[in-house]
């Protein structure tokens, strides 16, 4: 029997991971006429919990599944002064997190997924400014182009400017998303340079690095639930429209990250880049035959090009001698 390809199997979970992650959760974002609406607040605060308890779980499984050597490790490795410094990332996260299902209640999925590769310019950003890393000539025209790209996606077309409404969506709405989604790239760009710059001066694993970010994400998750949803959860309870679909989101979510991480070793920029277009591409299908919700336009398939093509040149290196190593310490939110 053939082997199977580390490469092409990292592509097929890659594609599939990012692609149903987006369109799962934008479909329990959906308006329903027979169920209910479950608050974003909740299942982010949730998804912390579980995100705790799956990094836990595996740090038992590596300590050989020991009560004592367990408890040792997180007792070293985990002070509270050292705890204290995931509280910027993990609060930025959080938010993260709460914009982007604000951003694909009131966005498609393809809209969404080509918008949000803005986070490479806010990632290339912060990596100048923080790290003082240097980009080529190369990555810079990628980053105009990917630019570009998301100007064309949210340009309006003609449908769009004759009517009120998009799908059944205000226009404000659409606006409320895309500004969500574009706050999210910053969120996500600065966290995870910002978590980056703590992982190349720590000597712990990146599960406890996890551990220490979901701490931060439960108290900040929940605090969120009463700053914002006090009132209906004391009305309707805390868990009011969950469903299947909603917890089913919920866990997506707390290990997608944790999975992609897993398999990211085995997948070059190259393999990286056909991941988002493949994923884009098949956001854009399912949301137009399946969901009903997409529209495309000659401007969204052109910006779209675009956004692939940066994906590619952003990520295009030069072949050398010697093969990439693999980067132990990965940001795996």
């Amino acid at each position: 029997m053939a082997k199977c390809n580390p490469k092409y199997l990292a592509l097929s979970v890659l594609v599939v991971l990012t692609t149903v992650i987006v369109l799962t959760l934008r479909y329990s974002r959906k308006d329903h006429d027979s169920e209910e609406k479950y608050l974003s607040t909740t299942a982010v605060a949730i998804t912390e919990v579980v995100k705790m308890g799956f990094c836990l779980t595996v740090v038992f499984g590596k300590n050989g599944y020991s009560v004592s050597d367990f408890l040792g490790q997180l007792q070293q490795e985990i002070t509270l002064w050292d705890t204290m410094k995931l509280i910027i990332p993990a609060g930025l996260y959080t938010l993260q997190n709460n914009l982007l299902f604000l951003a694909l209640t009131h966005l498609d999925a393809a809209t969404y997924q080509v918008t949000y590769q803005l986070k490479i310019l806010t990632t290339a950003m912060f990596s100048v400014l923080m790290l003082g890393k240097q980009l080529n000539a190369l990555k810079w025209f990628s980053l105009l182009i990917l630019m570009t790209g998301v100007i064309l996606v949210q340009w309006p077309s003609e449908g769009q400017q004759s009517a009120e409404v998009v799908g059944d969506k205000s226009a404000a709405m659409r606006t409320a998303g895309l500004v969500a989604v574009i706050t999210a790239c910053f969120s996500s760009g600065f966290a995870g340079v910002y978590f980056e710059k703590l992982l190349k001066k720590s000597p712990q694993s990146i599960w406890i690095r996890n551990i220490q970010l979901a701490l931060f994400g439960i108290i900040l998750g929940f605090a969120g639930v009463l700053i914002y949803d006090h009132q209906p959860v004391m009305e309707k309870g805390f868990f009011q429209g969950y469903n299947k679909l909603t917890w089913f989101v919920v866990v997506l979510q707390a290990v997608s990250g944790l999975a992609i991480a897993a398999v990211v070793k085995y997948a070059d920029n190259i393999l990286k880049g056909f991941a988002t277009s493949l994923s884009i591409i098949l956001s854009a299908i399912i949301s137009y035959f399946i969901l009903g919700d997409f529209q495309p336009s000659g401007l969204f398939a052109l910006g779209a090009l675009l956004v692939i093509t940066a994906t590619f040149l952003y990520g295009y290196a030069p072949s050398t001698t010697e093969p990439a190593k693999p980067n132990k310490k990965t940001d795996i939110r």
